[in-house]
This record gives C-alpha cells, structure tokens and sequence, in this order.
C-alpha cells in the first residue's frame, strides 16, 4: 500500500507497519535539560556551544555485527523533501532497528513510494512545532538533510529539548555557512586548500584579481543555494562576478563578503565522513558532476549525477584525506568550541601538478545527488549509525558496503539551472524501476496534479539510480532506466561517468 501522507490536524494515531502506533503528546516543559554555554572568540572565530546535559538511554553499541535483537527499535524523521531525503528514507527504512520513518515536508514520490509517511504541513523552520511533532510520536532520531535548517540552529533546539539529532548545531554549521570560517580553519589547523583572500570592498577584491591573474574563483560567503561561486576565465568574468556579489547584492546577506581564491586545476571529488565530534569515520567515496551539459560544460547546477566509488580516490589518497583534512577540521573544531556531529562533505581537488588532495570547500550535510548512491550501496544499520554518532559512539562502529557500484543521472526540468516550466507531466516511472531490481528512482521536485499523475515542479526532479557488478554495469542499467521514462520537459546530461569510463553517450529517444 502507498504511503500517505499524514495531516498533523488528524488523529493522533497511525497504522505503520502493520501495526497501531500511539504516541502522547508530552509538553516541552516536561524536559528536564540543563545547558552549559563555551564561547571563543579567536582568529575570526565566533564560536557558542550549548553544551546538552540531557541523556538518553542507550541499549546497545552498535558494530556491522550487531543483530536487530540487540538493537533498540528507533522511530526517525527525515527533514527536508528533495532526492536526498528520498535516499535517506529509503535507507533508513531498510535499517532493521528503525520502526517507522517520518519525512517532513518530504514530496509525492517519497509519499508514494512507501518509503516514510510525509508530514507536508510541519513547517520545517518553526523549531517550536518540529519539537512538538518528535515528542508526540516519540521520535528517537531527527537526520536533517539540508543545510538552512542547521545554519539556523534546529540541531541547538532539538538538542535543548532532548531529542538527538544528526547533524552540526548552528555554530558548527558555519562551516558551510560561512566560507571565510571554513578558510580561517584552515588557516589555523594546516589544513590544505587553495590561496585566498577576504573582500568587502569591490575596489580592493578587483586590485587583488589583477594582481592574481585568471583564470581565478570569486565566492560568496554565505549560503547562496549553490550559486554563490563563478570560476572566472578571464579578469572581465571575475570583475563582474565580484560587482554582482558586493555592488548588486544578487545573494542578498550570503554575497556582502567575497572570497577570492587561486584557481585549481585537476579533478574534482567528493569525500564523506560521518563524525561524532571526536571520531570520524569515512564513507565510501563518490564523484559528482556539476556542470549541466556533457563534458562538463555550462553553467554550475547543484548535480546532474553522480557515481559510488570514484576511481580518482585510491586507498592510499583516502588516507592522505582522513589524515591532513578530516581529522584535523574535527579536532581543530573540537579545539575552538564547535564540536562537529554529524557528517562533513569535503569537496576535493585532486591536484593535477601534485597528485595531492586541497580542500575546496565543506558541506555539512549529505551531497545531493551523491547521498543517493551512497544509500543504495550501504548494508549496515543507517538508524544506528547516525545514532552513534550523536552520542560519541562511532569508535564502535564498522560499516558494510555492497560491493560493485552505483550511479545515478539526474533529470531535470528544461531551463535548469535557469528559469523552467513547472508542471510537466511525468510517465512510466514503473517502468523505469523494473528495468532490474537495482533500479530505484528517487523524486527531488515531484508533485501529483489533479489527474494523479506525477509532475515536475523543481529544477532538479529525479535522481534515477542503479547498482551493478561495476562502473559500466550501473551506467548501462541506469540510462536504460531513463530512457523508460518519458517526459518531454526534462532533460538530463548523457555522459555520466565519462571521466571513469569509456566514451560512450546515451541519445534520448524522447
């Protein structure tokens, strides 16, 4: 049966699992919770932890070998509603010490796949009404996707109210929200990355272009949804980059400050690790392919597609990572105040001149689309994982990957990422899915219209995902899947994989 969406104005019980599950509601003042406040203020650092002396029980340390017996049985919600949180759900639903699955505000595909029941109308910003949700169903674990919730301090209330979550609390998220803090970190704790200035003045940051030469990348500070960064070619393209940030105020607030940074050549790749505040662990890798059209031209999207592992990442550079960049952000963190939980995103550049990783920039959630295809090849209790996590356990913990690989090729509408039509009809995802039991397509900006019928209503709208044998196997299975679906009104790059693989490109037959 699909799984429908649930209206917070109904009764406050639901039918999951085949079973009747009944949650009272507590008030937040019957939370007994004590904080402790830790600033600093150094090296361009602003840094206030609360720090939680609420607790929770904790019935079993969890390790790749641990049965679901053993286990304590967890109802989890999801926030957000992209292709993401879809691939969050379905992990989480596969765990077998999680109960039930809620994902607010979720999307039609994640409420139709039977993957979570979708809470659509709990406002994800009010902290206050997110509170209230986790304590009338006796959630046991908040997993935030996106990155506005944690930059405004979900983790800090949730936290204050004994609920664990997985995710940084507001301050720690700077290092996302901020990339003159990420660069200042650096800076400090020897963490490799490329050279950079920090501007508020155009005049000033323009002097310092001319000096520097291009190509060279203008940044703006803040969280501009992905958009915030132009790799300029030539000191025209960099000029106006900087005059759009600080003279124009495109980004609003995210632009008021530019980073000026040293163009770096070679090839790109996404490193993960999930992190406890002291202990990280790494995921396997993943390679993202940001640019919009086949290879890699046009302008920077938020991923057209993505594949799991990524040859790039040997063993030996893996360590090199954990050892010169992760470990020391969670120490360095941990030093001034803003202990980091959750998971870091460490965007590389695998340096062409050097062979050596540089830190590019931090993400402090999941990447999107590689969360999709690192949930398909995960075997271990996700649930468990994340909850060792907040609780400072993850040195007990191992992880069980499929072996093989996964890929996913993103469809998005026509215009992405500029202006797009939205409510294009959506066919034959079934068909899609049953091109082979590894096939599995998860909704990022999907909608049903008064027809039924699944429509795109966001840029980026399915994640279509496959595991194979190998690299070659997931490609082919995954475009046959694709080219299943017909949608006249998106599109999707051809050439996934292209820099891991042989040439070869997919031609729509739509």
């Amino acid at each position: 049966m699909a799984c429908a969406t649930f209206n917070l104005g109904g009764a406050a019980t639901l039918r999951l699992k085949n079973s009747l599950f009944q949650a009272p509601l507590r008030s937040i003042s019957s939370l007994s919770c004590r904080t402790s406040p830790n600033s600093l203020h150094s090296n361009n650092f602003n840094c206030f932890t609360l720090k939680s002396h609420c607790s929770f029980s904790v019935k079993a340390k969890i390790t790749s070998t641990t049965t679901p017996s053993q286990a304590e049985r967890v109802v989890v919600l999801v926030i957000g509603g992209g292709g993401r949180e879809h691939a969050l759900c379905h992990a989480l639903k596969r765990s077998p010490s999680c109960d039930t699955v809620f994902c607010a505000p979720g999307n039609a595909g994640i409420s139709n796949s039977d993957d979570a029941t979708c809470i659509s109308d709990l406002d994800i910003s009010d902290s206050s009404a997110v509170v209230s949700f986790c304590q009338k169903w006796n959630v046991g674990l908040v997993v935030v996707g996106p990155e506005a919730p944690l930059v405004a301090g979900l983790v800090n209330d949730l936290g204050m109210a004994g609920i664990p979550a997985f995710g940084p609390t507001k301050e720690a998220a700077a290092l996302e929200g901020s990339k003159n803090f990420m660069k200042s970190l650096c800076d400090k704790y020897g963490i490799p990355t490329a050279k950079y200035q920090t501007f508020t003045d155009p005049s000033a940051a323009k002097q310092y272009i001319k000096e520097q030469g291009a190509p060279i990348v203008i940044k703006a500070d803040g969280l501009a949804a992905g958009k915030g960064v132009t790799v300029a070619m030539t000191l025209e393209e960099a000029y106006e980059a900087v005059d759009s940030m600080l003279v124009d105020a495109v980004f609003g607030s995210a632009g008021c400050r530019v980073i000026v940074e040293e163009y770096l050549e070679g090839e790109e790749a996404s490193f993960f690790a999930l992190v406890d505040g002291e202990n990280a662990i790494a995921l396997e890798s993943a390679q993202d392919h940001k640019r919009v059209g086949d290879g890699d031209t046009g302008p920077n999207t938020g991923g057209m597609g993505a594949y799991s592992p990524a040859p790039v990442l040997t063993k030996e550079l893996e360590d090199v990572v954990m050892k010169s960049i992760i470990l020391p952000t969670v120490k360095g963190m941990a030093a001034e105040g803003c202990k980091f939980v959750g998971v870091l995103y460490a965007g590389l550049m695998i340096e062409k001149k050097s062979g050596l990783p540089k830190l590019i920039e931090y993400n402090v959630r999941f990447g999107d689309p590689e969360c999709q295809v690192l949930m398909v090849r995960l075997e271990s209790d996700l649930a468990q994982a994340l909850l060792a996590a907040c609780r400072g356990e993850l040195s007990d913990v191992s992880l069980r990957w499929s072996p093989g690989s996964a890929m996913v090729v993103v469809m998005a509408s026509k215009g992405y990422p500029g202006s797009y039509q939205k409510g294009t009809v959506i066919k034959n995802l079934d068909e899609a899915e049953h091109v082979a039991p590894s096939v599995k397509v998860f909704h990022a900006g999907t909608a049903l219209d008064s027809d039924g019928n699944f429509i795109g209503v966001g840029g980026r709208v399915l994640g279509v995902t496959a595991q194979g044998r190998d690299l070659e196997e997931a490609r082919d299975l995954a475009y046959q899947a694709v080219e299943q679906i017909n949608w006249p009104g998106g599109f999707y790059r051809r050439d996934i994989g292209w820099r891991a693989l042989p040439q070869k490109q997919f031609v729509s037959k739509n």
